[in-house]
């Protein structure tokens, strides 16, 4: 181990933000424990900078507007075995720049938030190898986050943990942590500041929060805010990221409803989510664990093949979630729910029961006591 601190690397990918928002949310408990050698890094973006631009846009690409295609890849792979010729050949990938960084950096220890199994494959070749570890950052398992080399795995539920056993990792190697968010999200409401600047609420209506920018618009979004937009008893927020023709558009056209209300870009999503009766969503792993958080009703619109399928169907088996494909379903499903407050109480106790509350402190916990053995009056810093 490095002399002082420990050097910690994390390994992520920017294929949509939620791997890097959990890397950053580990990164800043490992700091405010005074891990202050902890660096990021997007190894595939640095392996193969012009292949992982074009990759990156037939991935988006794909995933948007050929998403059965998507689907059929993922299920088709989805319980592909670590020492299959397609695992071997993706666990490659990255293998060079990854053996300099090693080389260089010398980490004590290495942390997955994508599935890319080029260090654990290393560790199996090589002596005095980095510990690393994986987070799972996914509620629906696929092949390509396992592997014999991995020395611990997070991950969301304990239905992941008895799956992952199911295919052969050791049960000692899996810790039930839930999925790593910014602190914020462990806050009440009460505590955390106002809405974004120039929004107010009304509090004799309900409050139905909608995220059309992820991937492009949501499909049929329009004609979503539109049926909404017609109910009396709801407001709408939506919130359209950094899709900046989707914000133009819908500002205008709903430039004189005083009930429905548009944003770009918005960095206090987390008291948006505290504020309102409910979500629509698609299911991506990160999103989903901060509406547990928020033990905030979730609505997912047609959800893409693949892991947000996988992610959409967990959720909906236990009680936490709706899914349809048509926008005159979803209006009905949601205000059937937001009309009956024993049903709303009854869908947050289910996703309470979901919540893994300070999933990064739990992370953090377990790395300090059983892979760096550290002193354990680090762990209370």
């Amino acid at each position: 181990m490095s002399k002082g601190s420990p050097r910690i690397m994390i390994l992520y990918a920017s294929y949509g933000n939620g791997h890097l928002q959990v890397s950053h949310a580990i990164e800043s408990e490992l700091r405010r424990r005074g891990m202050n050698d902890v660096v990021l890094l997007d190894l595939m973006a640095e392996a193969y900078p012009l292949m992982y631009e074009i990759n990156k846009f037939v991935y988006m690409q794909c995933f948007k507007n050929i998403p059965q295609v998507y689907g059929w890849i993922y299920d088709k792979t989805k319980h592909m075995q670590s020492d299959s010729p397609l695992g071997n050949l993706l666990h490659c990938l990255g293998m060079t720049k990854l053996k300099e960084y090693l080389l260089n950096e010398k980490p004590d220890l290495i942390i997955h938030t994508f599935p890319q199994a080029a260090v654990p494959l290393l560790a199996r070749q090589a002596v005095n190898s980095p510990r690393n570890v994986t987070i799972i950052t996914d509620f629906d398992l696929h092949g390509r986050w396992l592997h014999p080399g991995v020395d611990r795995y997070y991950v969301a539920t304990d239905d992941l943990k008895s799956e992952a056993i199911d295919r052969g990792i050791c049960s000692e190697r899996i810790i039930v942590s839930g999925i790593p968010l910014m602190p914020l999200f462990d806050e009440p409401a009460e505590q955390l500041s106002g809405l974004p600047d120039g929004l107010t609420l009304d509090p004799d209506r309900k409050t139905v929060l909608l995220m059309g920018g992820a991937y492009g618009a949501m499909r049929n979004c329009d004609e979503i805010c539109k049926h909404l937009s017609l109910e009396p008893d709801l407001e709408l927020v939506i919130v359209c990221g950094r899709n900046d023709a989707l914000c133009r558009r819908l500002t205008s056209l709903f430039k004189d409803h005083p009930n429905v209300h548009v944003l770009g870009y918005v960095n206090q999503i987390f008291v948006l989510m505290k504020y309102s009766s409910c979500i629509i969503t698609k299911p991506g792993g990160i999103t989903l664990s901060e509406c547990i958080a928020c033990s905030l009703p979730l609505f997912l619109y047609s959800p893409v093949p693949g892991q947000e399928h996988g992610n959409a169907l967990y959720f909906e088996g236990k009680g936490a979630a709706s899914i349809s494909y048509e926008p005159e379903e979803l209006v009905r499903q949601i205000c059937a729910l937001v009309r009956n407050p024993e049903a709303v109480n009854a869908t947050r106790n289910r996703m309470k029961s979901l919540h893994k509350p300070k999933a990064a402190e739990t992370i953090v916990d377990d790395l300090f006591k059983n892979l760096l053995h550290l002193n354990t009056e680090l762990l209370g810093v």
